[in-house]
């Protein structure tokens, strides 16, 4: 069905508004390096961890979450209350040759793959996004990798993690990058989640992404 407009969110009765209440999201240790200026990882999210998890309790309503590409992933799409700048570029004559290539890997356990960006330090002006698309993986899903990994168990047992966050011009999934959807079909120990490839999707990716480009 269709998701509710901003304005009938804010007025749900679902909306979590007590303060007091058990949080239901929290931002994954996945997450974390996107509030680490030094780490590079855009967007670099300039708020303390607490408070935006705070703030997306406040948001948060379960009638709101998109289904993503697993049962296990959902999709939160909130207004863009921390400032970010656009993520996302569209490939043109004049910026292509600002890209920049490497092999990388987003953890010690992760695969290297081969990624693209723009370097934000090159790209002037860049607008606010106007919303955050929060990827969303199930409590029962981060055990699993978490276990898979020899892992224990997260001290954090809200029933959903913020494992990544967008910021974009849009409220609804941008395509998966193509190495994104390659990697996610590996098994949990290089880093995947063991879902497999899905072709159509993949191709529409390769469309969307032979055109666009992150910044990093």
């Amino acid at each position: 069905g269709r998701r509710p407009t901003w304005l009938a969110l804010f007025a749900s009765p679902g909306r979590a508004m007590t303060t007091g209440l058990p949080k239901q999201i929290v931002v994954d240790p996945f997450c974390l390096r996107q509030f680490d200026v030094e780490s590079g990882k855009t967007p670099y999210i300039a708020m303390e961890v607490g408070e935006f998890e705070s703030r997306v309790n406040e948001i948060y309503d379960a009638t709101a979450l998109v289904d993503g590409y697993a049962p296990f992933c959902k999709h939160l799409f909130v207004p863009n209350f921390v400032g970010c700048p656009t993520n996302v570029l569209p490939i043109t004559p004049e910026n292509a040759p600002l890209l920049r290539t490497e092999y990388v890997a987003r953890t010690d356990y992760e695969l290297p793959v081969l990624a693209r960006w723009f370097p934000r330090a090159l790209v002037a002006d860049l607008p606010n996004a106007k919303f955050l698309d929060l990827i969303l993986y199930s409590r029962d899903q981060i055990d699993k990798e978490n276990a898979a990994r020899g892992e224990p168990p997260s001290d954090q047992r809200a029933p959903w993690g913020i494992v990544s966050i967008k910021a974009q011009d849009v409220d609804f999934e941008l395509p998966m990058a193509p190495i994104t959807m390659m990697r996610n079909a590996l098994g949990k120990e290089q880093g995947g989640s063991g879902v497999p490839l899905d072709a159509d999707k993949y191709r529409a990716s390769v469309a969307y992404w032979s055109a666009h480009a992150n910044l990093q």
